[in-house]
């Protein structure tokens, strides 16, 4: 029924909007410069007031760091849907944007200009970070298990790619710990990211 129904909004010119939010866990030490990256990209979307080219500049940032620590990834999950309605679509952003927002510590630490020559970075030992993209179009790579190691490692290169082609409609990046100093224990994670699967 549902290929009938994408065939009819294919048809009658509707976009099709695949709404797709990854979560990656990383461990170990050798990925705390990754929480600096993540802080930085945050707050130069903040000081652009959400600008999509600065955001997807970011997201590309923020992917090929994963990529490189693809050695540190221990578990992951994904969820999203095609949606044919770009209103329903962006509900769906606002929605899983809520939902990660409630995770532990899951908000980019804004750093006063001031502080930074006496910031210490945390030894935390575990990272979860939380990627949310609408794009416009059909995207195989992010429309399947990406519980996979080569699975996300495409995954993450097409969201790279689909910055470059102009095809984000909304991006969003959320990260635990998000505050300096704070750390994300084992038990925290499994008790507030229960979706993630081993690698």
């Amino acid at each position: 029924m549902s290929n009938l129904s994408d065939r009819w909004n294919r048809l009658t010119g509707k976009s099709r909007f695949v709404v797709c939010r990854i979560m990656l866990h990383l461990a170990g030490a050798e990925t705390n410069p990754l929480l600096g990256v993540l802080n930085r990209v945050g707050q130069n979307a903040i000081e652009s007031d959400g600008d999509l080219n600065v955001l997807g500049e970011g997201l590309a940032e923020i992917c090929q760091h994963l990529l490189e620590l693809e050695a540190y990834w221990q578990a992951a999950a994904n969820e999203g849907d095609a949606i044919w309605d770009e209103g329903e679509a962006s509900d769906y952003v606002n929605e899983l944007f809520t939902d990660s927002a409630q995770r532990y510590l899951s908000q980019p630490d804004v750093i006063d200009e001031e502080d930074e020559e006496t910031l210490v970075f945390p030894m935390t030992q575990n990272v979860v970070v939380m990627l949310t993209v609408a794009a416009e179009g059909e995207v195989p790579d992010l429309e399947t298990d990406l519980a996979d190691i080569d699975a996300l490692r495409d995954g993450l290169k097409m969201l790279v790619n689909l910055h470059y082609q102009d095809k984000l409609h909304a991006i969003q990046v959320h990260f635990s710990p998000a505050r300096f100093g704070d750390e994300l224990t084992n038990e925290q994670v499994l008790e507030n990211f229960p979706e993630l699967i081993p690698l």
